[in-house]
């Protein structure tokens, strides 16, 4: 199995450097990673890199759902319902550890969105175009089955509400499971490696200069064809390749916030209106309940888009709008984020009027480009990259490429015996966890829904050098959790492990402040920091967590 740890990111830049490669891919978001796993599962030799971390863009930052498209019904966009609605299937099918059905509930009120018999002739006709199986389609309720399922929602002109299903997922862990089977099949990946430059050869891109952003080191890494899969980067990408003209990417800020169950007991997942005419959904999870999202034009730093007061005080207003008996304030925020969505301009649009569409565009030079799309189509987005890649390769005579294969296999940590059978794996790992390693149940239950079917290398690591967690002062789940990040997940920065292998940056922020300064001090001494990058990587983290736990208007 190719190497997927930090200690050795230096290793696989220089093995990158060595080879040509069929197919170089920039950017390490969903996308990217989909496009690894399916071109190395159809025989090319693929490499990656990632600027940041793994899914550090808007792939650990989106409403963490893995849609069926019923917004796009009303944009009367219907191949796209039928295609997201059928790749969401497949998804959940591939990686039950990180997907989850999501039952929703859409209340209807007069002078609302949607009207009870135009959303119940939608959801009939969204259960058709999306292939929803027969246990999970949709059905129409009164106003009083409406309030049973969630007592909260205004009862104000409520006339009813629609019962439909969507899948909830952790975007993050999505993306590094897909990466991570992409690695296992032959792929090669690195963060913190970021392209500078192009190079060229009469006129077509066949490699490119890659700077490590750990050491400073450069790499030149040469491939047939190299596609641009960077999300909101994408337009940088081919203004360096000088091929930026015709359709550009416009950005849009997506803001969530996260609100303890104790102040806001929602315990029905609700897609709701706004009083402006938008829709926004509150979901319940682990305890919380986060709410989002905002739609608006963005045009400040892209690494690091920031939560400001006006969105704050939007989504708080919309609460209470919504379910006016709970009278939440921004005081009761503990932690937020916010997103980026890179679309494909057109003129005159509102930003949640603007297609989610995906295009590939090919320059002069070669660069292949992808753009737009969602997370839930990225397996789908994969695949006709790959196919476009593979038709020009043929073109050049390369002609061993197979079809499509990632329709039936499944992602890291997903060799759970499918949907049907993930809660009897859950309830036998969890078990083993509590009787031979004395771990808690819940914290045995979260470690073996966080990595699946690799729960068996995290309870390798507790047996064989779990003597260190004492050391190190951290639980034995936690310390697993580390070094399993650190050897199989490439977790090069404590930012890494709190935010986005663990998600706890946003969903348990208390535990940030509970285990940061430990987990900075064992990674200090696994990786030899000196003191000067160890207070800098300290720094960081309370940058981050002061990003995700009070608005910042500075940035806008």
């Amino acid at each position: 199995m190719t190497q997927f740890s930090s200690i050795e990111r230096s290793t696989i830049l220089g093995e990158m450097e060595k080879e040509e490669h069929d197919l170089f891919i920039i950017g390490g978001g969903i996308t990217g990673a989909g496009i690894a796993l399916d071109a190395t599962t159809r025989g090319l030799k693929t490499a990656l890199v990632e600027m940041q971390d793994f899914a550090a863009g808007t792939s650990s930052r989106s409403t963490k759902l893995v849609h069926g498209g019923l917004r796009y019904l009303k944009q009367f966009e219907v191949g796209l319902v039928a295609e997201v609605g059928k790749e969401r299937a497949i998804v959940y099918e591939n990686g039950p550890h990180v997907t989850t059905p999501e039952w929703m509930l859409l209340p209807l009120h007069k002078g609302g969105t949607f009207g009870k018999f135009s959303t119940s002739i939608g959801l009939r006709v969204y259960d058709f175009l999306a292939g929803v199986k027969r246990s999970e389609r949709r059905s129409m309720l009164s106003a009083e089955q409406t309030l049973k399922k969630e007592p909260l929602v205004k009862k104000d002109g409520l006339k009813g509400g629609g019962y439909y299903v969507e899948y909830r997922t952790d975007d993050a862990r999505l993306t590094i499971e897909v990466m991570k089977k992409a690695i296992e099949k032959g792929a090669k990946a690195v963060n913190y490696a970021k392209v500078e430059s192009f190079i060229y050869e009469n006129g077509k891109v066949k490699g490119v200069k890659v700077v490590d952003q750990m050491t400073g080191k450069a790499y030149e890494i040469f491939a047939k064809k190299i596609v641009n899969a960077t999300g909101p980067w994408v337009d940088k990408m081919r203004e360096a390749d000088g091929s930026k003209k015709g359709k550009v990417l416009r950005l849009t800020k997506g803001v969530h916030i996260v609100i303890d169950q104790s102040k806001f007991p929602l315990k029905q997942a609700v897609y709701y209106d706004t009083p402006d005419g938008r829709m926004v959904f509150a979901i319940p999870r682990d305890g919380k309940t986060y709410v989002g999202t905002t739609d608006t034009f963005y045009d400040k730093d892209t690494a690091r888009p920031t939560v400001t007061t006006e969105d704050r005080v939007y989504l708080i207003n919309t609460i209470n709008y919504m379910f006016p008996s709970v009278n939440v304030t921004e005081a009761d925020i503990e932690s937020s984020w916010a997103g980026l969505r890179p679309l494909i301009y057109e003129e005159g649009k509102d930003p949640s009027e603007i297609s989610r569409k995906d295009e590939v565009w090919v320059s002069d030079s070669g660069l292949i480009t992808i753009a737009g799309g969602k997370l839930t189509g990225y397996r789908k987005m994969a695949e006709i990259v790959v196919d476009r890649v593979a038709k020009i390769l043929k073109t050049e005579g390369f002609s061993s490429i197979k079809p499509c294969q990632t329709k039936n296999i499944p992602i890291s940590g997903g060799n759970v015996g499918g949907s049907a059978k993930y809660p009897a794996f859950v309830a036998e790992k969890t078990e083993k966890l509590v009787r031979d390693l004395q771990l808690a149940k819940k914290d045995a239950d979260r470690i073996t829904r966080l990595y699946g079917s690799n729960v068996d290398t995290l309870i390798g690591i507790m047996r064989e050098t779990g003597q260190n967690a004492t050391k190190a002062n951290l639980p034995l789940h936690i310390y697993a959790s580390l070094e399993y990040g650190i050897q199989h997940e490439m977790v090069t920065k404590p930012i890494d492990f709190l935010i986005r292998r663990t998600g706890a940056m946003f969903f348990d922020i208390n535990w940030v402040q509970t285990w940061k300064k430990p987990v900075i001090a064992y990674m200090a001494e696994r990786f030899g920091w000196n003191t000067d990058e160890k207070a800098n990587y300290e720094a960081e983290v309370e940058r981050y967590i002061k990003d995700a736990t009070e608005a910042n208007d500075d940035n806008q």
